[in-house]
């Protein structure tokens, strides 16, 4: 991923984001190539390597990255990894102090995600073909993301061992390697049953025996397939708006929210470290926030 004289000290950093940080691989990925562009771009500078770089180099890189037209969004979070290199390049005494200083991210407006309602919901769900040898799958993938709310990562990484529908609820491995449980409602768990069945019939391959959704060769399915699945669904809905799996997610913080149910609540529910990235969900007026989670869930 790495060229000069920098490639360890990025291999470095992305075992340390790994093993102390614990992020998901795609995450680290994602910093290890913005640690790696902005690398490239200080050896122009004549920079050998990028302990030797200054606040002022940052800042021109910066402002490099806003001239090349990306989005304040994509700025933001590039600044965001720099930001978290030098501050491992800091801890392991590799520079004196982070340069970082001066470094700061574009206001950006707020982000308003795309909702779904309960109907636009039932009709993709509804729009699944049973009659498909993955159809029973389908939609219970559909029904688990809106019911739980959950991220593609911890949707493909599901358990069957993971699964307590007698006490109505899921446990589920989030970011940072963090654990935490999720009511189910009636709807997710009377689908997933219909699938387990079919399920138990089909080929499983070896090491993937304990993992909930498969594809036909019996291994885990990857984050395109359940994007794949959802896009497929919401086409034969005939639903205009563009979504992905996390909209399902989105929509079931907001009905959640707009339903009355608790802020902190929906922020574990959802896994979110901070209340703050919860509160866009209260965009739309909500009712008095109660305690109960699926007493909230709109029926459908």
């Amino acid at each position: 991923m790495a060229r000069g004289n920098y490639s360890g000290t990025i291999a470095d950093f992305c075992s340390y984001l790994r093993f102390e940080r614990s992020m998901s691989p795609n995450t680290i990925e994602s910093y290890g190539r913005d640690a790696t562009a902005l690398c490239d771009f200080l050896g122009g500078l004549g920079r050998e390597n990028p302990e030797e770089a200054t606040g002022d180099d940052l800042c021109r890189y910066v402002a490099f990255l806003a001239e090349s037209g990306i989005s304040k969004r994509s700025q933001a979070r590039v600044i965001s990894s720099i930001k978290s290199f030098y501050d491992f390049l800091e801890r392991e005494n590799r520079i004196g102090r982070s340069p970082c200083d001066a470094l700061d991210a574009p206001k950006i407006q707020r982000y308003l995600p795309v909702v779904l309602s309960v109907e636009e919901v039932d009709a993709i769900i509804n729009s699944v073909d049973l009659s498909k040898p993955e159809g029973h799958r389908n939609k219970a993938i559909l029904e688990m993301l809106y019911s739980c709310g959950l991220r593609v990562s911890e949707l493909t990484s599901l358990k069957i061992s993971d699964l307590y529908f007698s006490d109505g609820f899921i446990k589920v491995v989030g970011k940072g390697s963090k654990q935490r449980l999720i009511p189910v409602g009636e709807y997710a768990v009377k689908a997933v049953t219909l699938y387990l069945e079919q399920r138990r019939k089909l080929p499983v391959a070896h090491g993937a025996e304990d993992y909930l959704f498969l594809n036909r060769r019996g291994r885990p399915l990857t984050r395109q397939m359940v994007f794949k699945i959802v896009g497929d669904a919401a086409a034969l809905a005939h639903i205009s708006k563009t979504i992905s799996p996390h909209t399902f997610r989105h929509s079931f913080a907001t009905h959640l929210v707009e339903n009355g149910a608790d802020l902190r609540v929906v922020q574990q529910m959802l896994g979110h470290e901070s209340i703050l990235t919860t509160e866009i969900y209260t965009h739309i007026d909500s009712a008095k926030w109660q305690e109960s989670i699926l007493k909230y869930h709109p029926e459908r």
